[in-house]
């Protein structure tokens, strides 16, 4: 039997697995020390749960445990990679500006750090994408300049799934030594990722997007380029390698490292399992509506990532209808007025189509019968709408 409502977000969040509950409640009580605190047995035992953790994550993505710097999420994560490197340029006493290539496709997170940048002084390459989503290396190679200090790219992307060849485009920042910074928030823990072949100098990361808790993420810093290493945005103990002040968060820190090993353990199963729920949801939709457009790379895409237009019907109303599953719109909404989302105008679909969108994000809880029930009741709803009686 399916229970409803069932939960078809896991792009936006995941539910947070219950083994990764239980090895964070012992430091919410007995096991409550500051981590920072070097003269007892509490702080020593919080230290040594931390150091645990940033080895977990450390392995999970082939880094070193030194280059791992928590913080409250990736949010904070790109806007310490990105403000850390552009910040300092500008106050110094070159004459040239500094320079950010970026593209229009991105996370808020990187968008609007490099806007606030851009307000201040800096120059701002905002690179066009395919209609899958991807940047190109060759566009990398030819948008760099003298003063290009920092290119941000992400892996994969949040509402569409489309893996960019970020390799390629860190050997055209490596050979220039241009630092570069990825977002591989959606990335990790759902696909392969090895810090080492993925050759960015910055990565950010965030445990609440691999069934971990939310208010914790790391920013992964390779260690050996000295330009690529950012200066603090927060100030007041010094903590992380002097980049990131603050007590730690010691119980989300050990969910964080408790979801990573999961993660690694389970990545390959997970994967293929997860990846054949959303063809069989794609291929059940498809088999039995029209006027459909796939957006996002057809194979070069997240596992459980579906992004899918629908013609002939009202975005807000189909939202609207859609009460027994959690998915998310291709509208991307402020507080105070709604906006198509950018990254499907960036592809060139249509305000008409951007707005009449769905993401479907398929995660590790979801069942076989849950995606049958989904895909039937878009089906019903879509023709219900676009046919009314």
């Amino acid at each position: 039997m399916v229970h409803t409502p069932i939960y078809l977000d896991n792009h936006a969040t995941t539910r947070c697995d219950p083994r990764v509950v239980d090895a964070m409640l012992p430091y919410f009580s007995e096991a409550f020390g500051n981590a920072a605190s070097t003269s007892h047995r509490f702080g020593w035992a919080a230290q040594d749960a931390v150091n645990q953790a940033r080895e977990q994550v450390a392995s999970l993505i082939n880094a070193d445990p030194r280059s791992v710097v928590f913080t409250s999420g990736a949010t904070e994560a790109s806007n310490l990679a990105i403000k850390g490197i552009i910040q300092p340029l500008l106050r110094s006493a070159d004459a040239r500006s500094p320079h950010i290539i970026t593209n229009e496709a991105e996370h808020r997170a990187t968008l609007d750090p490099v806007k606030r940048l851009q307000r201040a002084g800096a120059e701002v390459t905002v690179l066009p994408v395919d209609k899958f989503g991807r940047v190109a290396p060759q566009q990398i190679a030819d948008a760099l300049r003298d003063e290009t200090s920092l290119v941000s790219i992400m892996l994969a992307n949040n509402e569409i799934g489309t893996i960019n060849p970020i390799a390629d485009i860190a050997d055209v920042c490596r050979i220039r030594n241009v630092p570069f910074h990825c977002d591989a928030v959606q990335a990790v823990g759902r696909l392969p990722v090895d810090i080492e072949e993925l050759g960015a100098d910055l990565v950010s990361l965030s445990a609440h997007k691999l069934c971990g808790p939310k208010g914790v993420g790391a920013l992964i810093v390779r260690r050996g380029n000295r330009r690529a290493r950012p200066e603090p945005l927060l100030d007041g103990g010094g903590h992380e390698n002097g980049l990131r002040s603050g007590t730690l968060p010691v119980p989300l820190i050990v969910g964080f490292g408790t979801a990573c090993q999961i993660a690694g353990e389970a990545l390959h199963a997970d994967a293929s399992r997860i990846g054949n729920l959303r063809d069989a949801l794609w291929t059940q939709i498809r088999s039995l509506l029209d006027g459909l457009h796939l957006n996002g790379h057809p194979t070069d895409r997240l596992p459980g990532n579906l992004n899918v237009s629908f013609e002939g019907i009202d975005g807000d109303v189909l939202m609207n209808s859609l009460k027994e599953i959690a998915v998310s719109s291709g509208s991307a909404c402020t507080s105070a007025e709604p906006e198509p989302s950018h990254v499907l105008r960036a592809i060139g679909r249509s305000d008409g189509l951007t707005r009449a969108s769905l993401r479907f994000g398929i995660g590790r809880f979801n069942t076989h019968e849950e995606i049958e029930f989904a895909a039937d009741y878009v089906v019903e709803t879509v023709n219900r709408l676009r046919n009314p009686t």
